[in-house]
Parts: C-alpha cells; structure tokens; sequence
C-alpha cells in the first residue's frame, strides 16, 4: 500500500529479523565458549595485571568497590575458566599419554625378544653402484643411457624394471630401505624416461605423457602392460623377510643389444625351447664398457658381483618369450645353452 511517498506493508518482519540475529549471536556465543584456548586468552586479558588484586589497594577501597571486583572476577572464571572441563580435558591427555607409553613399551619389548635379524643398506656402495653403471651424471643427477637407444621401447622398460625389481626384493628386508625406495622410484625411472626421449628425439615431458608415470607399454596384442614397479606399489614395500632374493649384478652389469639381421632362422637358445623364429642380440658388459677390471676395489664397487669376460659381445639368438623373460630377470644366462652362440660380424 502506497501512502504518499513511501510504502507501507501489511506484515512485519522485525521480530523474525531480531529473532533471527538473537539465535544466530547465541550459536555464535556458545561456539566460541565451547574453545578451550578463546576462553584461556580472554581469562588471561581480564584477570590478570589488575591493581584490584592487590591487599594494599583493597584496603584503602570502598567495600562495595571490592565486592564487585570480586564477583567479577567469579564470573569471569565461571565463564572462561570452566574447571569441571578442564580437569576433564588434563585427565583425557594423561590418558592418551599413558597408553602411547604403554604401546610404545610393548613394541620395544616386541622387538627385543622377538628373533629378528635386520640389516642396513650400504648407502655408499648403492649410490656408487647407480654412479658407476650410468644412471646419473657427476652431479647425480639421471641421464639418458645411450646404449639401450637400439632397443624396443618394451625391453628398454623390461630392462631397467629387472634392475629395480631386483634392487627392491634384494634389499626389502633392511632398516633403511627407503633409500632403495629413492633410488627406483626417482633414478632409474627418470634414467629411464630419458632415454626413451632421447630414443624418440622428444623432451622429457613428452615421454612421461605418452609412457604415463607408470612407464605403461603396448604388447604385441595392443594391450597395455606394466612391467616397471609403480609409486604406489614401491611406497607399499617394506618389512619383509628376506627369502633367497635374485642378486641385481647379473642384470646390471649386462646389457643386451638388438642386432638388425634379417632373415634370421636360428632357434632360441633357452633350455628346452624349440622356438625358430627368434631375434639375435649381442651381450655387453659392464666392465668392458667401462674399460675398468672388477678386481679393482677402488673403481669397481665391492661386492657387486660381475659376468665372465668371455661372454662379451657373445650373440645369442632368442624367442620374444625368453627375450623378454631375459630383461626382466626372470632367467638368466645359466638358463641359456652357451655352448650354440652365433657367429656375427
């Protein structure tokens, strides 16, 4: 309804907007008492450093001055200082403490008596190891491995899959195995991502989104396999037993090399394969690429086992099964009849 120049309606609202704004200031009043530490602080600003508190002050004071201070400051406490909830909350925490020291407790007796035998990774012969056999740079740092570029991009995945599976079942047993952890999920996978770069003359960017982080490559039937350990199932690793492990050295410090022949009918040298329709690749090894003699302790990293110099650039002539089996690590040239290796110029 329109009175002159203003309006005037038929229903009211201000009791619902004040209703409104009473319930919405009692929530937020009852919020904030119910945190422990608003109510500490305010308690702390109204309580103390007052000169009231003081007896020589008091006794020069009106009684009915002091009186009020007095209740003041029981609201004050009754209020912001709830003791019934704060001696609640201490009796909760030394609870809590108790039965974390309790557990704590157990499990150092757990382990003490418990017949376990826990080793530790021998960090500088790792990090000489991944130096040594070209994962990284003089700055540590991956890099690609120039040697594998002749490869399918499958058995370039398969071989250093093999190095890490190896690496991570070795050393799963040991106290600090998150530093194997490292080692994989960051060296030798971006190692690997690199030289899949540089194979395809591409950046690194690129080979991680068309391999994904994964390292995910197609098989013969089109479907996408997964032969390199992902993040999740590495960061799962941990706390095992050690139970006869497949040593690394064999696949580490072997490198086999595709050799383009045609017309090759030569049959897969694996025991008990009769297959003939096979690919020829040249074994390299570690030490004669590096031109260094496992003997030597102070170039060669101690204890990493090295192959026979007399299988260097052997030729052997496999099935794509044994091939591939051969990468991962599944075999090894114990499995292989060296006594049929192929004559190549």
């Amino acid at each position: 309804m329109r009175r002159g120049e203003e309006f005037e309606f038929d229903f009211r609202i201000e009791k619902e907007v004040q209703q409104l704004f009473r319930d919405w200031a009692e929530e937020t009043v009852a919020e904030y008492f119910e945190s422990r530490e608003h109510c500490q602080y305010w308690h702390r600003l109204l309580a103390s450093g007052d000169f009231l508190s003081l007896n020589r002050v008091r006794d020069q004071l009106p009684p009915a001055l002091v009186d009020s201070y007095d209740k003041l400051q029981e609201t004050i406490d009754k209020f912001f200082m709830p003791m019934g909830g704060h001696d609640m909350t201490e009796q909760e925490e030394r609870l809590a403490e108790e039965e974390e020291e309790k557990q704590y407790e157990k499990r150092t007796v757990e382990e003490l008596t418990e017949l376990k035998m826990r080793a530790n990774v021998p960090i500088d012969l790792v990090r000489k190891t991944v130096k040594l056999a070209g994962f990284t740079n003089s700055m540590g740092r991956p890099r690609p491995m120039k040697l594998l570029l002749c490869l399918d991009d499958a058995d370039i995945i398969r071989w250093y899959a093999s190095v890490g599976r190896r690496w991570l079942d070795f050393f799963c047993c040991c106290r600090n195995f998150k530093v194997v952890k490292t080692v994989v999920t960051y060296h030798l996978r971006f190692c690997c991502f690199l030289t899949l770069a540089e194979k395809h003359e591409c950046t690194k960017r690129q080979a991680i989104s068309h391999f994904t982080k994964d390292l995910k490559v197609a098989n013969d039937d089109g479907m996408a396999e997964v032969h390199f350990p992902t993040e999740r199932e590495i960061k799962m690793m941990g706390d095992k037993n050690l139970s006869d492990p497949k040593p690394v050295d064999g696949a580490l410090t072997m490198i086999l090399v595709r050799l383009a022949v045609d017309g090759t009918s030569y049959p897969c040298l694996a025991h008990f394969c009769a297959k003939t329709e096979t690919v020829l690749y040249r074994i390299r090894l570690l030490q004669n690429r590096l031109n260094i003699d496992p003997l030597n302790e102070k170039k060669w990293v101690n204890g990493l086992g090295a192959i026979h110099e007399s299988l260097n650039k052997k030729c052997l002539p496999l099935c794509s099964m044994h091939a591939s089996d051969l990468f991962l690590g599944k075999i090894t040239l114990q499995d292989i009849d060296c006594t049929q290796f192929v004559d190549v110029e």
